[in-house]
């Protein structure tokens, strides 16, 4: 793979990583309980701890800080650099450098006035209130659980573990942020030619309209070099989830040679070994792929006793109007992990994390935030990238509570499907206020 020095250094900084929480940290888990304090200063007001720092636990602390100012906001988390998922299909297209999706926890925690810990959470004490980590135990207050996704190889039905270590580490999905994001970038460079394969999972997944703008990027460059090649695009869904007029009409216009859509796609299984998908449409071969399988709320949620046995994506059980674990008003999950019906998205996450920090800061002073303001979700996607050009979409909800207390969730988006130079500048003006917004 070809990076400039300044890539290869913040790639270097970044490391291989997967996620705030992965299965490094289940093992560790298996440990003895620390019996030690983790070095941390005495805390001078009530202390909240925000596990995973993904553009959800970011956001959360810095929002706590600024809902309460003497609150004591310790975020951990296990990687030593954030890599941001959002925009990094322009990354992938060499579009933009690396650079523009690293960053530092340790400038985000000086200049938003909170502690970061690197380390990984391995146990939880909800009757102590007390976080196991890597680096010591931490008492604490409210604890935040923010750690993003996790892949359910097995719900597309690959059982083996040889064959599900294959499919990660041969055909990975890249939407958790690091070396998924390095292997496929080194991939594309490399491929010269034949079917691409591209999954889009059932249920809900990061990013609605991620898949398609991956599958447009990948196809344009293969349209810049004039590769005997396709992308091949097998959605579990019925037809596209999010700007299906514009994808639609961007596959027809743009990549008619290019851009293979196969609706209503269910993965049976897979075999890595003969490079085939296996679906009850039939069967699909393919030369090199990304495999994005179905998407759970991230294991350290079983481990922390904190997932909903009853949910099919394995998230967590909590209020689905204030966040907190059902029984627990201390503890709350917030981003990918939560179970509600609305997109995993950074800018979602964002905007949750500003009314979560309102919930928590409220119930530390006795009081209630009764309010409730939908999450937003905001998307630029690219569809092209010479000349480079996006769509936008842009959602908020409504929720509705019947007789029984049962919450549900109705999306309204807005979708511009026009595509533009204008709306690609906008997505990346876009993306560096949300840096600086987390980080400066």
């Amino acid at each position: 793979m070809k990076l400039s020095r300044r890539e290869f250094l913040a790639t270097s900084a970044a490391g291989a990583t997967i996620g705030a929480m992965g299965r490094s940290g289940a093992v560790m888990a298996q440990a003895v309980r620390s019996p030690r304090r983790a070095e941390l200063p005495r805390p001078r007001g009530p202390r909240v701890v925000v596990v995973g720092g993904g553009w959800s636990g970011l956001s959360m602390a810095k929002y706590l800080k600024q809902e309460k100012p003497d609150f004591d906001v310790v975020l951990v988390e296990r990687r030593a650099m954030f890599m941001s998922c959002p925009m990094s299909n322009l990354w992938l297209a060499g579009l933009i450098e690396l650079e523009f999706l690293v960053h530092s926890y340790l400038d985000a925690a000086r200049n938003n006035g909170y502690l970061y810990l690197n380390a990984t959470a391995t146990e939880l004490d909800r009757h102590r209130r007390r976080l196991y980590t890597s680096e010591g135990f931490i008492d604490y207050d409210y604890l935040v659980v923010a750690p993003g996704i996790g892949y359910d190889y097995a719900a597309m039905g690959v059982k083996d573990p040889a064959d599900r270590a294959r499919l990660a580490q041969d055909y990975p999905a890249a939407f958790r942020p690091g070396s998924e994001h390095l292997t496929l970038k080194r991939k594309l460079e490399d491929f010269d030619g034949g079917t691409f394969v591209l999954t889009v999972p059932p249920g809900s997944y990061r990013c609605p309209t991620a898949p398609y703008e991956r599958a447009c990027v990948i196809a344009s460059l293969f349209k810049r070099d004039r590769l005997k090649a396709k992308v091949v695009l097998l959605d579990a869904h019925a037809d596209i989830v999010v700007g299906r007029h514009g994808f639609h009409e961007v596959f027809r216009r743009l990549y008619a040679d290019y851009i293979e859509y196969v609706p209503g796609f269910e993965i049976e299984t897979l075999d890595p070994g003969r490079k085939r998908v296996v679906g009850g449409v039939g069967d699909v071969d393919f030369d090199d792929a990304a495999i994005y399988p179905p998407v759970r709320g991230a294991e350290v949620l079983e481990r922390f006793g904190l997932m909903d046995p009853a949910d099919p994506q394995k998230e967590a059980r909590i209020d689905p109007l204030r966040y907190h674990l059902l029984g627990d008003e201390r503890v709350y999950v917030t981003g990918d992990s939560r179970p509600m019906p609305i997109a995993k998205t950074g800018y979602t996450a964002n905007s949750e994390a500003r009314y979560v920090a309102k919930v928590i800061a409220h119930h530390a002073e006795g009081s209630d935030f009764t309010p409730w303001y939908s999450p937003e979700a905001l998307c630029y996607a690219t569809v092209s990238t010479h000349p480079h050009q996006a769509i936008s979409v842009f959602a908020h909800y409504i929720y509705r509570q019947n007789e029984r207390e049962v919450v549900t969730y109705t999306a309204r988006p807005d979708v511009d499907d026009h595509w533009d130079h204008a709306k690609a500048l906008s997505g990346l003006e876009w993306a560096r206020a949300f840096y600086r917004e987390m980080f400066d």
